[in-house]
């Protein structure tokens, strides 16, 4: 099959990229190693790019900067894109998110899917935003084009449906995967006591705030912890810097027990991961949430939101533990008891990588992936 996906985000080389990018990285993988086309195409600043990126087909136009009118250009290259791949490549089935099918002209021998990474109606409730038209409009659009739906997350799922009722066309849930051998069982030998580690934006529906100032009161148990933070930031709509702002409102002594470092490369992930001894991923909502599995997937203890698809991922104390993201109080009472009990943590950390190889495993992934392309098309 070729599939082709609508999307700025492929990761380019030496750009940091979040979670939609890692998706379309493992996930384009996982399509061209079993045999199948792969294309990317979108928009971007700068120069145009048409090139191939360890077998995945890019292209992507100049961005109109045209006041006014440049969503309708951008739009325009997307669709003539498209057009000119289909003529010489035919395209199977063609995927976007949320709003991304909205103005764009689709040849009708093409599948159209809708994968739920978290669009402005899925969003702009826990975000506490006022509901944007024009966006909910293009959702909408997107939505009524569309042939089938996926959503990364019976959550995601659910709340999508409260806004858009899409359970007359083709649906199904199938999580994003997790490359299983790139987080892999973990040195337990390279284990820093103590270290606590959080990986992702620097911002505040992270949880990073909250985990912050849960400092405190582990540390008057656990003098020897350290948190870890690794991630880019983020800025505020008139330009201040999040991470900046963070510091001006933690003591002395939880900035003593506190280093940030930059994001790493995907690749490296794993090495921060592997000297933690704590993983711990407080975010205020996901959709999916990629850190979590990763880390679980190298036999880490994780302690991972409670709401959202947080119970998807983890049974409470069984393989992981959930925390209340919102409650400095649940987030250190949470890190207290996974010390408190290191010598049953074994048990949780083989637990985790279990769950993962089950319900993320890129295998598992690929194949519901295929049966349902292949019924879509059929």
């Amino acid at each position: 099959m070729h599939i082709c996906f609508i999307s700025n985000e492929f990761p380019m080389p030496n750009i940091s990229f979040g979670g939609a990018g890692t998706f379309l990285l493992t996930y384009s993988q996982l399509l061209i190693k079993n045999g199948h086309q792969v294309s990317i195409v979108g928009v971007k600043n700068g120069d145009e790019i048409y090139t191939n990126i360890n077998g995945v087909s890019i292209y992507y136009a100049k961005k109109s900067n045209v006041k006014g009118f440049s969503w309708y250009f951008n739009l325009k290259l997307i669709s003539n894109l498209i057009n000119k791949i289909n003529v010489t490549n035919k395209i199977d089935i063609l995927e976007a998110q949320e709003a991304g099918f909205a103005f764009i002209d689709i040849p009708k021998n093409i599948k159209k899917i809708v994968r739920l990474h978290g669009g402005h109606y899925f969003f702009h409730t826990f975000e506490n935003k006022k509901l944007n038209w024009k966006k909910a409009l293009l959702e909408r659009i997107t939505f009524r084009k569309a042939d089938a739906i996926i959503a990364t997350s019976k959550f995601v799922q659910t709340q999508t449906l409260k806004f858009i009722d899409f359970k007359a066309k083709s649906n199904t849930i199938i999580n994003n995967p997790i490359l299983v051998e790139q987080f892999y069982k973990s040195d337990q030998n390279k284990i820093i006591k103590g270290s606590i580690v959080f990986a992702g934006t620097i911002c505040e529906k992270k949880g990073i705030r909250q985990l912050c100032l849960s400092i405190p009161a582990i540390i008057k148990l656990f003098p020897e912890v350290h948190l870890y933070i690794y991630g880019r930031d983020w800025f505020f709509p008139d330009g201040r810097s999040y991470k900046n702002w963070l510091l001006g409102q933690l003591s002395e002594e939880i900035k003593s027990k506190i280093t940030f470092r930059n994001p790493v490369p995907y690749s490296e992930l794993p090495k921060v991961y592997e000297f933690a001894e704590v993983c711990v991923f407080p975010s205020h909502m996901e959709v999916q949430g990629l850190v979590a599995p990763e880390a679980m997937s190298m036999e880490k203890v994780v302690v991972f939101t409670k709401y959202g698809p947080g119970p998807e991922t983890i049974d409470d104390g069984v393989n992981g533990f959930l925390c209340e993201p919102l409650k400095v109080k649940s987030i250190s009472d949470v890190v207290v008891k996974v010390l408190l009990n290191r010598s049953e943590n074994r048990k949780i950390e083989i637990s985790a990588r279990e769950k993962v190889l089950k319900k993320f495993s890129p295998e598992i992934i690929y194949n519901k992936n295929l049966n349902f392309y292949t019924k879509l098309i059929n």
